[in-house]
């Protein structure tokens, strides 16, 4: 089958994938082939749903979700399935999530849930250490993986389910259409090495130290930032953060638009920066949301192309 792609209507830079019915019909077979225990449990299960569904699309969304989040100009894919009938359960949110991954490279392991995925819900109420599951303040623009050792190239959202929830859009924003990014990534300061920590409740028992500005094998400017988890050693840092983060919030070119249940936001991790906007203040609101990040892998389409030419 073709695939259904367009720009979003918000930007070009941004791709939709919509996933038909007909063609999700299709992987309830393969799919109920693993349970999402099995996909803990046993990693190679997980290559196997990659497999079943590119063959779907005769391996053509892995070749548009690589070419893509890999691309300066594009480097966000937005996936739409149409999940309406219940036939199409969280259970299967979490393995398409993982097929997609595995369609680009493989997952860091993330330590806040002790697997290759964590899921979280946003409540009214909430007494966690960070301002990921905070309802009712914004989410404020920044990358992942900015306090571990692990590179993380990519980040994959996924929608899992939302009641009464109003407000709680997506933001993002892309580092060349950021009005300061010449302004501060040239500034010296932006291009020392900054402390970064994380609260308990990320389980990491280490710091880590990088610069908030750096370049590719290109030349062209990457961000590792949230801020959040930066500890500043002297009053120039901090000063620089302040000035970084108030910069990015009133960018004009920030995206903000709402997100469908069941659908996800792949994005390249060192040019897009990811955010949310706050929710409106409701004693039953419930949002969950899946994460995965990773890192690309040159010899997934090698070993896509090897098994689609043997079949």
């Amino acid at each position: 089958m073709s695939l259904k792609i367009k720009d979003h209507s918000i930007s070009k830079r941004i791709k939709v994938i919509q996933i038909q019915e007909t063609e999700l019909d299709k992987l309830i077979f393969p799919f109920n082939k693993h349970s999402t225990q099995s996909l803990d449990y046993k990693p190679f299960s997980r290559f196997s749903l990659a497999k079943s569904v590119d063959d779907v699309f005769s391996g053509g969304l892995s070749k548009v979700l690589n070419t893509n989040l890999k691309d300066r100009n594009t480097g966000t894919v937005i996936v739409e399935p149409d999940i309406k009938n219940s036939k199409f359960d969280k259970d299967f949110l979490v393995k398409l999530s993982t097929a997609l991954v595995y369609l680009v490279g493989l997952p860091n392991f993330d330590s806040m849930t002790g697997k290759y995925y964590a899921r979280f819900h946003v409540k009214h109420s909430d007494s966690s250490d960070s301002y990921l599951r905070k309802a009712y303040r914004n989410l404020d623009l920044h990358t992942d993986g900015t306090f571990v050792k692990e590179k993380t190239d990519w980040l994959l959202m996924t929608k899992m389910e939302e009641i009464n929830v109003k407000g709680g859009e997506s933001t993002l924003l892309h580092l060349d259409d950021w009005e300061h990014c010449e302004e501060l990534s040239s500034d010296p300061v932006g291009k020392e090495n900054f402390t970064w920590g994380s609260p308990k409740s990320k389980n990491i028992e280490y710091k880590v130290e990088h610069p908030v500005f750096s370049k590719d094998k290109n030349g062209k400017t990457t961000i590792s930032y949230i801020d959040q988890f930066p500890e500043p050693k002297n009053m120039k840092q901090g000063l620089f953060l302040q000035k970084l983060s108030d910069a990015l919030e009133q960018s004009k070119n920030k995206l903000v638009f709402p997100l469908k249940v069941g659908s996800a936001i792949f994005s390249n991790n060192y040019f897009w920066l990811h955010g949310r906007r706050a929710f409106k203040q409701d004693l039953n609101l419930s949002r969950e949301l899946l994460r995965i990040r990773g890192v690309f892998g040159w010899e997934i389409k090698n070993w896509i192309f090897n098994l689609t030419k043997s079949k």
